[in-house]
């Protein structure tokens, strides 16, 4: 289940709260809302980066975070 959240709601963390790693999950919602809020100012593509490779650890990640909820 964790998987299919973070497949199609991972831009807003809601993986992690999931499996209970809510603090994270905020900031991955945070960073999703001013990414995209703030792509018209060209300023937005950076969070948003910064956003997508933290996504991209956690395909690694989640294995752990089911088997150690927190």
């Amino acid at each position: 289940i964790a998987y299919l959240l973070w497949f199609f709601f991972g831009q807003i963390g809601l993986h992690r709260f999931y499996t209970g790693r809510v603090g994270s999950g905020i900031t991955q919602l945070l960073l999703g809302i001013i990414g995209w809020g703030t792509t018209w100012l060209l300023i937005g593509w950076i969070p948003l980066v910064v956003l997508w490779i933290w996504l991209f650890i956690d395909i690694f990640l989640i294995p752990g975070m089911c088997r150690n909820p927190r």
